[in-house]
């Protein structure tokens, strides 16, 4: 798409499409329906009985059994998961040594994280699991019988005994050598595998072969981990389900069965029930319409997908901000990573403050409230039926420009009429595109061309 402040990419309000328009300046927004954002979604053809790989995402709160009491309740609990996540990422990403990614193989998984679930059948015959997708992660890891420690899961813990496509990988496969840090590798004849985190949560176990299926489709000899000896808070999930860059993720496995692209949809905020789709394989993950916007690897984290993203904009117009502000620079710093565990967007201070002060500029005439946690710019709505508010776009490499609708921004923080601007600052230089903003947006991710797409479908 050429660069034209009169042609940008726009994502409509709620659930009417995409469409390229003049410039927009202002959303007239109903509250209902921003209070309601998440709980109603158009569901995208999920193609799985058709022989193709898709599946049903899953809110964490759908399979938790969790009752929050009220909106700010569930908000908390959804800070506190965010926080954790970001410790997380500022470890891996913010002031790390090259030393430290001497292994192929991370995980992105922390304790107390892991937002979005698939539902996936291991083994032949498959025993349904659930587990968290995660697109910082490059492992695919469950929980495995004969069980030394193992935390609670929803589903009955896998027993490879059971399965008749479980094989053992040996120590002299290819595979095994990508394992090269801490106490994975090659032990006892056995080809092990460990992921340990700083707050103690970890998993160990076996490296293995094993049939994944999606709906009615098989995915064989995928290499998984089978942990015996795992520790964590990981809400019922049986394991992770790695989407990263690396070859030991999911889609770096599939290689030339997907083509190195998949293609999600987060359409929930937290309610019941199906919260999106995930779809793999270049034919189906790959739609015609979609605008295209180059990744660029950290070769120090090459498991994270980092967007060129080169500005900020609120009510039709780029803010002052300089490029260098969400560049990668040549050490692996700064830089901006797309994130499904991250809920909140997180942008360098300066960049923070420029779009907070633009967009509370351009709202100076509703009624302020006071800070709710980490959001310092909020409203007290509670005696509107709608309000007209700024836009807010990312200004992307090759001139792609993405409006987000105002759910994505604005979202009510209480049952009490008040709402917050959904935006915070990191503590580094660098920025993570939260869930909240990629909500209703058909995302998808070729890696091997490297480049992330928008549109053109919502959810």
């Amino acid at each position: 798409m050429a660069a034209s402040s009169a042609t940008p990419l726009f994502l409509v309000l709620l659930h009417l499409g995409l469409f390229f328009a003049g410039a927009t300046e202002f959303h007239f927004v109903h509250l209902r329906d921003l209070a309601a954002a998440g709980h109603h979604h158009r569901r995208l053809p999920n193609p799985a009985n058709n022989g193709k790989l898709s599946l049903d995402l899953l809110h964490r709160d759908a399979i938790s059994g969790r009752n929050f009491s009220d909106q700010r309740h569930r908000l908390d609990h959804r800070l506190q998961r965010d926080a954790h996540r970001l410790a997380f990422l500022y470890r891996r990403l913010g002031g790390y040594h090259v030393a430290d990614f001497g292994s192929e193989v991370v995980s992105g998984l922390e304790q107390g994280s892991g937002e979005f679930f698939v539902r996936v059948g291991v083994g032949v015959p498959p025993r349904d699991q659930y587990m968290v997708v995660d697109s910082g992660s490059d492992i695919v890891w469950i929980q495995c019988r004969p069980c030394a420690q193992c935390y609670a899961q929803s589903d009955p813990v896998f027993d490879p005994a059971e399965s008749a496509s479980f094989a053992r990988v040996a120590c002299g496969s290819p595979i095994c050598g990508f394992l090269l840090s801490g106490d994975s590798g090659c032990h006892a004849g056995d080809c092990r595998y460990e992921v340990s985190y700083s707050d103690g949560s970890y998993t160990r176990g076996t490296l293995a072969l094993e049939t994944l299926t999606f709906g009615n489709v098989e995915v064989r000899d995928v290499a998984i981990g089978c942990g015996h000896s795992n520790r964590g808070l990981f809400v019922g999930a049986a394991g992770l389900l790695g989407l990263g860059w690396g070859p030991m993720s999911f889609v770096g496995q599939l290689g030339g069965q997907a083509g190195g692209a998949f293609s999600y949809c987060l359409a929930s905020r937290g309610g019941g029930g199906a919260a999106g789709s995930l779809i793999f394989g270049r034919t189906s993950a790959v739609p015609v319409g979609a605008v295209w916007v180059p990744l660029t690897r950290n070769l120090r984290a090459p498991s994270f997908y980092y967007v060129r993203l080169l500005g900020l904009g609120v009510g039709g117009a780029q803010l002052p901000l300089r490029e260098d502000v969400f560049r990668l620079s040549d050490e692996g710093e700064g830089g901006v990573v797309m994130d499904t565990g991250t809920a909140i967007t997180r942008l360098p201070p300066l960049a923070y403050a420029t779009l907070r002060d633009a967009f509370a500029s351009a709202t100076a005439g509703l009624p302020r409230a006071p800070a709710t946690s980490i959001f310092d710019t909020c409203y007290d709505l509670s005696g509107y039926e709608s309000v007209r508010v700024p836009t807010v776009s990312f200004y992307f490499a090759g001139g792609a420009i993405l409006t987000l609708p105002a759910r994505n921004f604005l979202i009510p923080v209480d049952d009490a009429g008040r709402f917050c601007f959904a935006f915070a600052p990191s503590t580094s230089g660098l920025s993570i595109m939260g869930n909240i903003q990629q909500e209703g947006i058909q995302i998808t991710f070729d890696a091997a061309n490297g480049f992330v797409g928008f549109g053109p479908n919502t959810c």
